[in-house]
């Protein structure tokens, strides 16, 4: 089997060689041998940093995307926390497509003044209760009382 030294598998992956060091640091990929100085990796770490940065982009921790490696670094996903995910990007979009409706709707809006809309005054109502639970239910998840997503 060929190894990939750290140079190659930076230039493959676009990481930076000293990414690569953290994420070996913190047992996300592991070296199977040194070259000199140099790290040798197997082919298969491509794979993994690629899942590495899909995790990422998820809105995973590094913690949780180790968890999701087995012994041997080849992954094992698990399902009812990738829905669990996948429900908080959903939710996610939902907020920002409301946000987004709401900016188009104070730019275009007609009114003398954005004061004087009655859609805005409902859209900003309704963003302040929806500030006001996020803020409520951040506090309950400090203390222990809600699930860590």
């Amino acid at each position: 089997m060929k190894f990939l030294d750290i140079g190659e598998v930076a230039a493959q992956s676009g990481l930076k060689p000293s990414a690569l060091r953290y994420y070996e640091e913190a047992g996300l990929i592991t070296s199977v041998s040194r070259h000199g100085l140099r790290r040798q990796f197997p082919p298969e770490v491509l794979l993994q940093l690629k899942l590495i940065s899909m995790g990422k982009s998820a809105g995973f921790s590094l913690d949780e995307i180790a968890g999701m490696f087995g012994r041997n670094g080849m992954p094992n996903l698990p399902r009812d926390i990738l829905h669990q995910k996948a429900d908080e990007i959903d939710q996610h979009i939902h907020e920002l497509t409301a946000l987004r409706d709401t900016l188009r709707h104070v730019a275009d809006c007609r009114a003398p003044t954005h004061m004087e809309c009655p859609t805005f005054r409902r859209l900003v109502e309704v963003a302040g209760k929806r500030s006001k639970k996020r803020g409520q239910a951040g506090k309950a998840k400090a203390k222990g009382n809600l699930p860590s997503s």
